[in-house]
């Protein structure tokens, strides 16, 4: 039997036995059986297949009328943890973590950023000292979407800081319940809090939980950062739909007499970049999925934050005084992120402003493109050598 006559089966068993209502128990039964994420090791969620063999997976369960609630609740978890667990943890650590993980019984934030390593993630300063078994962890994370629905979190701490930056940093697993853990609301420019700041006060890790080796914590975390970036910039929608979607709504509402030559170039162009932008992510999402998040994924997220920005600001400039009305500045803390439309275009407008900051700026990704895909010269770098403890700090 071939890889996907072999994937087949096992769908047409998962649906056959299992019923899909009961979420947890379904995804819990698909894992079991290899179908979480094919190309995975068997017995972690996956069957050493192809990992373009998924679609298999998801045509037959669309096809079956299974329906998810949505992964917006743990995409962290589903699309940047787990790819970083199976690379770099125990084989202990994957089994007890993955399998969670997948059924949504823990979901997921990530902790990188700080107030003053946000740019700079390898200057951060939350430390993490060894006690026996544990870590001791203390410190302050900001700009950590849906943190405050997370079960767990991706933490980088600062374990060495008499190395320089990139070389004292180890990654953990935090249980988000842990005594010490504190997080709190950051209300955007939209009136909601889908972000949020975690202070972590002597917060005790098992060492357990470590994802990587003591001291590797910056590649392990780099792992993270490019599944990020696929994701943020590399979701693959329908033609003409999300931001640009929403465009062609609001253009198709005009009346003719608005729809002026001039118009209609820039929504054309726009049309234009959005569906350029799909096909290049329709290439990282393929990357992504056979576990190598290349640069198209930085590619793709610099250009989806910067169409985004430019569609919406097209979009209340075509409704006219009416794209400053918004129905309410509520304080709201989600359940989910939205970074692919469908929402009120003026709220869009200023949620978008967020795209070329999330998951690294466009300046960084500039830099990372220029530096590591063109191979131009980076930009000087004065205490990348120094040990951390001697680096200036403001």
């Amino acid at each position: 039997m071939t890889d996907a006559a072999r994937v087949a089966a096992l769908t047409d068993e998962l649906v056959a036995d299992h019923d899909p209502s009961d979420q947890v128990q379904f995804r819990g039964a698909q894992y079991d059986l290899g179908l979480a994420w094919v190309h995975f090791p068997v017995g972690l969620g996956g069957l050493g297949a192809d990992a373009q063999l998924q679609r298999v997976v998801e045509t037959k369960l669309r096809e079956a009328g299974v329906a998810y609630a949505g992964v917006g609740w743990n995409g962290f978890g589903l699309f940047l943890a787990a790819p970083t667990i199976v690379a770099h943890a125990a084989l202990e650590t994957k089994a007890r973590l993955l399998r969670p993980l997948f059924t949504g019984e823990e979901v997921w934030c990530q902790l990188f950023s700080e107030p003053g390593a946000g740019s700079d993630l390898a200057s951060l300063a939350t430390r993490a000292v060894r006690d026996g078994d544990e870590w001791v962890v203390s410190g302050q994370k900001v700009w950590n979407t849906l943190a405050h629905m997370a079960d767990r979190g991706m933490l980088v701490a600062r374990t060495d800081p008499d190395v320089p930056k990139h070389r004292g940093l180890t990654y953990f697993a935090l249980d988000m319940h842990a005594s010490g853990v504190e997080v709190r609301p950051l209300r955007q420019i939209t009136g909601e809090a889908e972000f949020n700041e975690v202070y972590l006060t002597d917060v005790r890790v098992p060492d357990a939980d470590r994802i990587g080796a003591v001291g590797d914590g910056w590649r392990v975390s780099m792992t993270t950062l490019m599944n990020e970036r696929v994701t943020i910039g590399g979701s693959v929608a329908a033609r003409e739909s999300g931001p640009i979607g929403d465009l062609m709504e609001v253009w198709r509402s005009l009346p003719e007499a608005r729809r002026d030559p001039v118009a209609r170039d820039a929504v054309a162009q726009l049309w234009i970049e959005a569906e350029v932008l799909r096909l290049t992510n329709i290439r990282a999402s393929q990357n992504r999925k056979a576990g190598i998040a290349g640069p198209e994924g930085s590619v793709s997220k610099l250009a989806f934050a910067e169409v985004n920005k430019r569609i919406y600001s097209e979009a209340v400039n075509l409704m006219g005084p009416e794209g400053q009305l918004i129905d309410t500045y509520a304080f709201v803390r989600p359940e989910s992120a939205n970074l692919t439309g469908g929402l009120d275009v003026r709220k869009m407008f200023l949620r978008a402003r967020a795209n070329s900051i999330e998951g690294g700026t466009s300046e960084i990704l500039r830099n990372v493109l220029g530096e590591r895909v063109l191979g131009l010269p980076g930009e000087p770098r004065t205490d990348k050598e120094l040990p951390w403890n001697e680096v200036p700090r403001s």
